[in-house]
């Protein structure tokens, strides 16, 4: 309702004061939506989802479990508290310069960092209450918001008045009467910006390696090589969400396997090769074939020539005149960007499926709690039935599967069958009028399971 109240109003403002070429007239309706969709419903989403939680642990500034000092906390709390000081430091600055436009990009950026990085990575710890995870992010969305304040007045005010008034007895009666947002330089932590940036960008790699083998996200792998030559700037905290956003078991250098991931294929540039050698041509070309591939990349690569035996005789090329590919080893999916590798290991052990099907179960669970109308934290009972590999794989990760679907208990048992033809039926309705029990079968799973919201 308050988008549709204030939305357009917000985007106008928004538009003119980020320097748009659109007048705040003239900004056309597909232009209102994305940046409703990319900025300010991010945002609003991202304050609706604190409140939540927040809610759900009892948590408030002040009250409740107390948070650690900042420097003691999980590093993506340290992280995004650095990036929130860059931030003061950088919308301040264009402000004072007027250049509307970067202070508008700088919040756009922030936004996106803030909810799919986050928000994301840190989602586990807001269901568990965690007050180091909700101190972190009710500070950065206060400070967050009187940034946003000049440029989107009506919903920043909205937030002021509903989230952070009711928790600050200090506050001001309102965002545009509060003070500007002290950059502190020295909560500005560059190396630790640089590790999780690289970080972030060994996920991207890593994802593309999974699409480029067909391999769902879903599917856990044994390990990851990492070829990079910033490989020391990745703490052991950097390491693990690393492994735990590409689902993975272990992050390790590339140099624990080096060579051993790429096959090299070498042959002759035959327009290149006649240049210089004319009719021996097609005998420097079989050469090259003949020649170990990837010794002959190395020298090219280290040297800038390679030698080859034509004839009984050492003859050097050039790397104009011999084309290499690489090409991954069967059961290895590499991907490499700007000097950065990523590679997987792809081999599959019979654990590693189980562990897979167990993330599909969780995969349905969820879309179970969804399609029942239960809220995101609502904790449940989950009882299920399964034959063969599903029911080994629940038995074996059973853990993973209550901790991801906010299971309270989980236990193996007789589940009648819901309705032929239907994915679920609601077994029974709560106080509210919202289904509290509902029944899914999967067929390719041999799965059927009840959850009963507690």
């Amino acid at each position: 309702p308050l988008m549709e109240q204030h939305g357009a109003d917000a985007v106008r403002w928004f538009m003119a004061a980020a320097g748009s070429p659109w007048s705040a007239r003239r900004v056309g309706h597909a232009t209102i939506q994305e940046t409703v969709r990319k900025v300010l419903l991010t945002y609003w989403n991202t304050v609706a989802f604190h409140v939540l939680y927040a809610r759900t642990a009892g948590w408030s500034p002040g009250s409740g479990a107390t948070a650690p000092s900042v420097a003691e906390r999980p590093v993506l709390d340290r992280w995004l508290h650095a990036e929130t000081a860059r931030l003061v430091g950088g919308v301040t600055d264009a402000l004072e310069s007027f250049d509307t436009q970067r202070a508008g990009n700088l919040i756009a950026q922030f936004v996106d960092d803030l909810s799919n990085w986050y928000v994301r990575r840190s989602r586990r710890r807001f269901w568990d209450g965690d007050p180091s995870a909700l101190a972190t992010l009710h500070t950065t969305l206060e400070t967050l918001t009187r940034l946003m304040a000049p440029i989107t007045p009506f919903i920043t005010e909205r937030v002021w008045q509903d989230v952070v008034r009711p928790t600050g007895s200090d506050a001001s009666e309102s965002v545009h009467l509060s003070t500007w947002p002290e950059y502190v330089e020295e909560d500005v932590d560059e190396q630790l910006s640089a590790g999780v940036a690289l970080a972030r960008r060994l996920v991207e790699l890593g994802r593309a390696a999974r699409a480029d083998a067909k391999v769902r996200t879903r599917q856990p792998l044994r390990r990851a090589l990492v070829g990079t030559a910033a490989w020391s700037a990745l703490s052991e905290e950097l390491r693990a969400e690393v492994a735990d956003e590409l689902n993975i078991g272990a992050l390790e250098p590339l140099s624990s396997a080096g060579a051993d991931l790429v096959e090299h294929v070498a042959k002759g540039n035959f327009r290149a090769l006649g240049k210089r050698f004319g009719k021996q041509t097609p005998h420097v070309a079989r050469a090259i074939v003949d020649a170990d591939a990837a010794e002959l990349a190395a020298a090219l690569g280290r040297d800038g020539k390679a030698v080859v035996v034509v004839d009984g005789e050492d003859v050097e090329v050039l790397p104009e005149e011999v084309i290499v590919s690489e090409h991954p080893r069967e059961g290895w999916s590499v991907v490499n960007e700007q000097g950065e590798t990523v590679a997987l290991d792809l081999e599959l052990t019979p654990e590693l499926v189980r562990a897979g099907l167990a993330r599909e179960v969780v995969r349905l669970v969820q879309e179970a709690r969804k399609a029942s109308g239960f809220d995101v934290s609502d904790r449940i009972v989950l009882t299920w039935q399964a034959e063969g590999d599903t029911a080994e794989a629940l038995r074996e990760n059973g853990s993973l599967v209550a901790g991801e679907v906010l299971a309270v208990e989980m236990h193996e048992g007789q589940v009648s069958a819901p309705v032929e033809g239907g994915a679920g039926q609601v077994e029974a309705v709560g106080p509210d009028g919202t289904p509290s029990t509902s029944v899914v079968h999967d067929r390719d799973l041999r799965l059927t399971f009840s959850v009963a919201r507690v």
